[in-house]
């Protein structure tokens, strides 16, 4: 593991030059220059903000006035459209929406439970198979960094990995190459829309997944992302696709359980509490989902 590039990738992004209304709307390209001119006359003349100003000229939307104010206030979100994240990535694209309100409650929960005790990893665990919990926990890392939580997330998806597609991520190396010693903790992917987000992909899918995953190397891994992250969240395949979630909960100390509304059985649901405490593992929280 090289400790450098870890510490390395875990530098913030240095403060803006011009964090103004004006100078973010320049940024972004929603104005030029010369446009920027007429709002501030108008601005000076009508003794209104520039924000309010430049929409009574139709150069720019409420939407967009709402996305820079967001910028100003480290609250990152995107418009419908922009970058190539999963549509599905509501925390994204929908960030004031209720299903959004409800993560954020989560969130909360999380902190005065789980984060605030000094702990920095939860995997986040699906009783059922599917896809939703993995898009939660993709969710779940964005409304984190959203709160300005330094947060990684990663995907311990061996069989059958997701995160790359829905952050649009390149590298094709990942955890698994990293606990075979093929690869370091440079290739963590910084998510540029995102001032405090980065993301782990699965990398190459390996033939012996549970194996891999309970090597020491993992283990030290999971101290050295701790001592870089605020928050380190963790996907896995679903409790009954094998026991590839139960060597990473070991290792994290705390799982955060996903159940599926009208379809998960709660006989499933205390065996796999039961297996997880007996293994020493607290779980820290259970929630139910549609998905």
């Amino acid at each position: 593991m090289n400790q450098a590039a870890l510490a390395n990738s875990a530098v913030p992004t240095p403060a803006r030059a011009d964090s103004s209304i004006g100078g973010l709307l320049l940024e972004s390209g929603k104005i030029t220059p010369e446009s920027a001119e007429r709002v501030l006359r108008m601005q000076k003349e009508l003794g209104i903000r520039f924000g309010e100003a430049a929409q009574r000229l139709g150069l720019v939307t409420e939407a967009d006035i709402q996305q820079v104010l967001a910028r100003q206030f480290d609250y990152p979100y995107l418009q419908v459209g922009q970058g190539n994240y999963s549509p599905r990535l509501l925390a994204a694209y929908q960030p004031f929406s209720p299903q959004v309100e409800a993560l954020r409650a989560v969130r909360s929960q999380l902190m005065l439970r789980w984060f605030a005790r000094g702990r920095k990893s939860l995997v986040v665990l699906g009783v059922d198979a599917g896809d939703g919990a993995s898009l939660f926990a993709a969710n779940l890392a964005v409304v984190f960094s959203q709160l300005g939580e330094h947060t990684l997330l990663v995907d311990a998806n061996l069989r059958k990995p997701s995160q790359h597609e829905i952050f649009d991520l390149k590298a094709r190396q990942g955890l698994s190459d990293v606990l075979a010693g093929r690869a370091d903790a440079s290739i963590v992917s910084k998510v540029d829309a995102f001032v405090d987000l980065s993301v782990l992909a699965a990398g190459t899918l390996p033939p012996n997944p549970q194996e891999l995953l309970s090597r020491n190397a993992f283990t030290d891994l999971n101290a050295q992302l701790a001592a870089h992250y605020d928050v380190v969240l963790y996907d896995v395949p679903a409790s009954a696709s094998g026991s590839d979630a139960m060597a990473v909960a070991a290792r994290a100390g705390g799982v955060l359980l996903l159940t599926r509304r009208n379809h998960t059985m709660l006989s499933d649901l205390h065996a796999i509490s039961q297996q997880l405490k007996q293994s020493g593992t607290e779980v820290v929280g259970s929630v139910m989902v549609e998905f």
